[in-house]
């Protein structure tokens, strides 16, 4: 398998901060990566890098075969998918749940004169259907409630058939009905061998889908674990993780996570 990622000695300084020091890191294809950290550990920085809308300070970042800084990003960011509040506030809320899907395929937020031929509507709503969204296509993006919004905008990211999709913790602000629908249809994603290499940010180890294959544990911009799931999600790295003492458990096909009780 080829890389579609890999960052090597990466770091992102801002106002003399390291928001990601020397953080050396590999995606291959097919792979489902989860990121884990606290608030402000690097997560999202890191999705940027992989998105190629943050460039870093020192180090070399090659995605999708690509090195930043030799590449044309508006080339390269055609190839990948990203989901994420970022993306969610540039959307017209007037906008229909299919529009906002179809405008993906123009490298658009909105639709304007643009027109769709029977081919893009077919493909937006098999993966709305997919998402369970089909029957709100014609619905305002406005009107929509959270987890809907989350998966419209999940399917946005792969309406361009993308080589890489990001997902910025699609399961924040959802409650534990939306968070497991939400989950149960990422597993689905995950597990189809046909899907491209996934990487999503999230602070909850219960959020992690069946189908996921790796974990990248990082704080306070450092890489504390990486690797695959049965053997990196362990109760010692995830405390090291978060600076607290935690149990991590696999049951069936889910992961969950509590503290010791206090003495």
């Amino acid at each position: 398998m080829s890389d579609v990622l890999e960052l090597v000695d990466v770091s992102v300084v801002r106002d003399g901060r390291a928001l990601v020091d020397q953080v050396s890191w590999s995606v291959a294809e097919g792979e489902r990566w989860v990121i884990l950290g606290p608030n402000g550990a690097g997560k999202t920085t890191l999705l940027n890098i992989a998105s190629s809308y943050l460039f870093p300070t020192s180090g070399t970042v090659q995605v999708l075969g690509e090195k930043l800084g030799s590449v044309d990003v508006f080339d390269l960011r055609p190839r990948i998918g990203m989901a994420g509040v970022a993306m969610a506030d540039k959307l017209p809320r007037r906008q229909t749940v299919l529009e906002t899907v179809l405008t993906a395929a123009y490298g658009m937020t909105a639709h304007w004169r643009e027109s769709y031929d029977t081919s893009d509507e077919e493909r937006a709503l098999f993966i709305l259907d997919r998402l369970g969204m089909a029957e709100l296509a014609q619905r305002r993006f406005g009107t929509l409630s959270e987890g809907e919004r989350k998966r419209t905008l999940i399917a946005r990211a792969i309406m361009i058939d993308p080589e890489l999709l990001l997902l910025d913790e699609p399961a924040a602000g959802l409650d534990l009905g939306g968070r497991e629908d939400l989950v149960r249809r990422l597993g689905r994603l995950a597990r189809d061998p046909i899907a491209p290499s996934m990487i999503m940010v999230t602070h909850h180890v219960e959020e992690i889908a069946p189908g996921f294959t790796h974990v990248l544990m990082i704080s306070q911009g450092k890489v504390v674990a990486a690797g695959p799931l049965e053997t990196e999600l362990t109760s010692r790295n995830l405390s090291h993780c978060f600076g607290l003492p935690l149990v991590v458990e696999q049951r069936g096909d889910r992961w969950t996570a509590q503290g010791l009780p206090l003495s």
